[in-house]
């Protein structure tokens, strides 16, 4: 049933009653959100839906209204709903203005007005993931597979990437004013919006029902099952309201329409393209297309550019892994097609969230540079760069991809905590000759605490007084550590909100950095290149506590005692709890390794006995270290196109995960106790 219906014949005018009837309403809505705020103690955390406040909390900020009042009067002149306005521009940017900067595909402001030209003309990025030489494939009984990872530039931008450019023809506002002010950005917005109802011949109606089909046009998408699905989550947030701080301390509401019922029909008349055809292994909430990345024999015996397998059956799938694409979405599709690069199950585009999906998920993708976690993982492609300074993911790409994961979890029965959801930056290397060349993304800039929002499994502190573990949990927008070589290297990044948090030698700011002799075997320092892991932690992984000092918190990392800031008026990390592990009695030190394989007896004869090779780095006696999964050592013997020798190899030694340094590691079980972290 529909909120408030209007008479077509009318409603095409830009009337006097329309705009009064809008404007009520946006004050009636904000005012039902705005009476239960009043005197409300602020609050920091980032949840999904009513209740959202990331962001500025002082009392200053939150009193601001500028944007608020922009989406009022861009509604009214162009008269487009406010509800809608507001709507659309959260699944964007969740209304922030990033200080003007583009988002990873060029986008800019709170309605995500794209011009990825400019962007790019004005954004040189720095080489990223490390030093680009990561084993994708990460199987030691094949040859390093270190393939051209350039991805070929756009030459034709299509329609998505650069609706700023419509936005100032329609508005008569600048582009550069577009790009840089908040208001007028909305202004854009609100333009867009308004032309795209015309161009359907839909009416200009207060009722923010007749709009699917211009929010539908708005996403971008050429496909209908893309552009319907942008639409029903801008639906669904007018649905059930949001409220938000913004990164600029404005404070914007929207208010629920829960029986709000939109004209779905009017996207047979947007002149979009039909999905392409194929079996996916998507949610039905996704919008899923079908891609294929090619198994096929090329050269001498060479193939690509995935295993195929037999998963769940022939061995668990454990873990999801966060990557981003450090290109384009049409170059990277083309990467992915072509059977001598590398591979990967889904890539997620930024503009509208669409996926496509490449490699069954029965079948082993090179993704991680480890091939155990290959064999036991899927992985995920988002469009973005880490290292571009100042850009951004949309909270269009931030839910399908949650969706996504939510599905494959309940799906494979992964966990959702970051023991099983890894960025790639937490991926081990293989064999200490491989850890300085593990890449690094989705890197600092990656929002894992929204993330798990959207995941249905906030992160929170555990109840309880202050016991033996903790996890990483500082407020996005507010912390933003210094970086370099984002541009040029050594040079500073621009501040931007971050999920990571610096790890110091002593209790103290200008205290040196922790070392990673992984990354540096001759003991240099680390540094705080955007890059460099070996001395900060990320949202959501969980530390056994080494002490307090005041502010500040030590951790055990990498068999060092490591020392953050950790204020209690701000902190960077709760309470947790859960088992941690250390050395059994009678043992000084054990050793870490970065794949769990099998003890040599347990493989058979006509597949070569992988080495139980250790890393660098030693786990004392008296350090403990956050728990995760028992599982067996286990290989997939794959050197073939033809699947006939394939084998998996289980044997009986056990190992733990644990959360070593940034990223996780294996201990044998048979080197180590098992004990509740409060002990």
């Amino acid at each position: 049933m529909r909120g408030s219906p209007t008479d077509p014949s009318s409603s095409t005018r830009h009337s006097t009653r329309h705009r009064s009837a809008r404007r009520a309403a946006g004050a009636v809505a904000s005012a039902a959100l705005l009476l239960p705020l009043l005197g409300a103690a602020p609050y920091d955390g980032d949840g999904a839906g009513l209740g959202d406040r990331d962001g500025p909390t002082s009392a200053s900020s939150t009193s601001s209204t500028h944007l608020q009042n922009a989406f009022a009067d861009a509604a009214d002149k162009y008269d487009v709903p406010q509800s809608v306005l507001l709507a659309v521009s959260y699944l964007q940017s969740r209304w922030d203005a990033h200080d003007g900067a583009p988002s990873v595909t060029g986008g800019y402001g709170p309605m995500h007005l794209t011009d990825a030209r400019t962007a790019i003309a004005r954004t040189v990025v720095a080489p990223h993931h490390s030093d680009g030489t990561e084993d994708a494939r990460g199987d030691a009984s094949r040859g390093p597979l270190l393939p051209d990872t350039k991805v070929p530039e756009n030459t034709r931008l299509p329609a998505r990437l650069k609706t700023l450019t419509k936005a100032a023809e329609l508005s008569g506002i600048p582009a550069e004013r577009l790009r840089t002010d908040a208001a007028a950005n909305v202004a854009g917005g609100a333009a867009l919006l308004a032309a795209a109802q015309k161009q359907l011949g839909e009416p200009l109606s207060a009722d923010a029902a007749d709009w699917y089909g211009a929010v539908a046009r708005y996403s971008g998408a050429d496909d209908t099952a893309t552009a319907a699905t942008y639409a029903e989550d801008v639906f669904e947030v007018i649905r059930h309201g949001e409220r938000r701080t913004t990164d600029a301390g404005q404070r914007i509401t929207l208010g629920a329409q829960p029986r709000l019922r939109p004209a779905t029909a009017q996207l047979s008349g947007a002149g979009l393209r039909a999905p392409a055809a194929g079996t996916t292994e998507c949610p039905t909430t996704v919008s899923c297309e079908w891609i294929p990345a090619p198994y096929e024999e090329f050269g001498d015996g060479d193939y690509g550019n995935h295993d195929l397998g037999d998963r769940p059956k022939s061995q668990s799938i454990k873990y999801i892994v966060v990557h981003d694409t450090e290109g384009a979405w049409d170059g990277v599709l083309n990467l992915v097609q072509d059977p001598t690069y590398v591979s990967w199950q889904y890539s997620l585009r930024s503009t509208d969230g669409h996926i496509a999906q490449h490699v069954k998920a029965k079948d082993v993708a090179w993704h991680a540079g480890n091939w155990y976690i290959n064999s036991k993982s899927i992985g995920l492609e988002h469009e973005g760069f880490l290292t571009a300074p100042d850009t951004w993911y949309t909270e269009a790409m931030y839910r399908s991809s949650a969706r996504l994961v939510k599905y494959l979890a309940a799906k494979y029965g992964i966990p959702l905590d970051r023991q099983h959801i890894l960025g790639h930056d937490t991926v081990p290397g293989t064999t200490t000759a491989t850890i300085p060349s593990m890449h690094t993304d989705p890197g600092p800039y990656w929002d894992w605490r929204h993330y798990f929002t959207l995941l249905g499994k906030p992160l929170g502190a555990a109840p309880g007084a202050k016991g033996g573990l903790v996890t990483v949990l500082p407020q996005f927008t507010a912390n933003r550590p210094e970086f370099t070589g984002c541009v040029t290297r050594g040079e500073p990044c621009a501040a931007h909100g971050s999920s990571a948090v610096r790890l110091h030698t002593q209790p103290r700011k200008d205290a040196p950095l922790v070392k990673d002799i992984g990354l540096r075997p001759g003991g240099d320092d680390s540094t705080t290149d955007v890059n460099d892991v070996g001395s900060r932690v990320s949202t959501g992984q969980r530390y056994a506590v080494a002490g307090r000092d005041g502010d500040w918190t030590a951790i055990w990392y990498l068999g060092q005692k490591a020392w953050f800031e950790n204020p209690q008026k701000q902190p960077t990390a709760v309470n947790a709890t859960g088992d941690v592990i250390t050395p059994r009695a009678g043992l000084t030190e054990i050793p870490v390794y970065g794949r769990a394989y099998p003890e040599k007896e347990a493989y058979p004869e006509g597949v070569p006995v992988q080495s139980v090779s250790p890393l660098p780095y030693k786990l004392p006696a008296g350090q403990k270290y956050a728990a995760g999964d028992k599982v067996p050592g286990e290989y997939f013997y794959a050197p073939t196109f033809d699947t006939t020798p394939h084998r998996v190899v289980r044997g009986s030694d056990m190992y733990y995960e644990i959360q070593f340094g940034h990223r996780v590691a294996f201990v044998r079980a048979a080197d180590v106790r098992v004990m509740p972290s409060a002990a």
